[in-house]
């Protein structure tokens, strides 16, 4: 008799809390268990490195939300899809270091719309959901918990000044897999359209990366970055990934201050 997907990813679960028992005394006497959020991601989620400032990926002002005990491992990575970002190995990285008890945020679509591009591109209702399954799956397997997020919006309106949605059926597609699977979804796509559109055609080029010789609709400056890793935290809380005694300054202003690019990686 053949094994389901969902029979292998149940007896992985089974065996969370024999994983949990093993060094939960140890941590114990240390107070609350260290659980990290780890992001897999396109560019604006990223980390984002001194020669592309003031260029800012969410994902690097998540921290600023979260107590020191919620730690981000940020593999987000410039130009990758749902499915250049498996090819590529990078999910198996997360998967070779993610523990029972962490948590995988998974946010794809800008690249997987790319349909010119036979690495990149996936469709909607077919490959798309198949290779955020992989993602699912992977971190169940693990006794880690996957979250889905929606693509967060591009800077886009009309001659009205309505902001548009430019992400097709993606987030869509998305949403219902997470019904699906029953995962926790985080909708930044629905949350960033309506945050540009009360923002408007003018503010909101003071959230992307708008600059004296760029004007880039897609990826934040710090303002944007942390604006939306505040929507991230707020749709946590709402999804009960994570309790209040998790999360910290969630209506606090954030300085730009805090926004830092280190030296590009070698």
């Amino acid at each position: 008799m053949s094994i389901s997907r969902r029979q292998v990813a149940s007896a992985a679960l089974a065996a969370v809390p024999l994983a949990l028992a093993a060094n939960g005394t140890a941590q114990a006497s240390a107070g609350r268990r260290q659980r990290t959020i780890y992001i897999a991601g396109d560019s604006t989620a990223a980390q984002k490195y001194a020669d592309a400032a003031p260029e800012t990926g969410w994902g690097m002002a998540l921290p600023f939300f979260l107590h020191k005990d919620r730690p981000v491992a940020n593999h987000a990575v410039n130009g990758r899809s749902s499915k250049s970002f498996v090819d590529e190995g990078r999910l198996d990285v997360i998967l070779g270091e993610i523990r029972p008890g962490d948590f995988l945020i998974v946010q794809f679509a800008h690249n997987d719309e790319k349909s010119g591009d036979p690495a990149r591109y996936t469709e909607p209702w077919t490959t798309y959901q198949d290779h955020l399954r992989l993602y699912i799956d992977g971190a169940r397997a693990r006794g880690a918990r996957p979250v889905l997020a929606t693509a967060v919006e591009r800077r886009r309106f009309d001659a009205a000044g309505n902001a548009l949605p430019s992400h097709g059926d993606y987030p869509a597609a998305m949403r219902a897999l997470a019904g699906e699977e029953g995962v926790a979804l985080l909708d930044v796509q629905a949350l960033s359209l309506a945050l540009w559109q009360e923002l408007g055609v003018e503010e909101t080029k003071k959230y992307f990366n708008w600059t004296a010789t760029e004007q880039d609709n897609t990826h934040f400056n710090p303002p944007g970055a942390i604006a939306v890793a505040r929507l991230v935290v707020r749709e946590l809380l709402r999804t009960r990934v994570l309790g209040p005694r998790d999360v910290r300054r969630v209506e606090d202003e954030i300085p730009e201050s805090w926004i830092t690019w280190p030296p590009a990686a070698a």
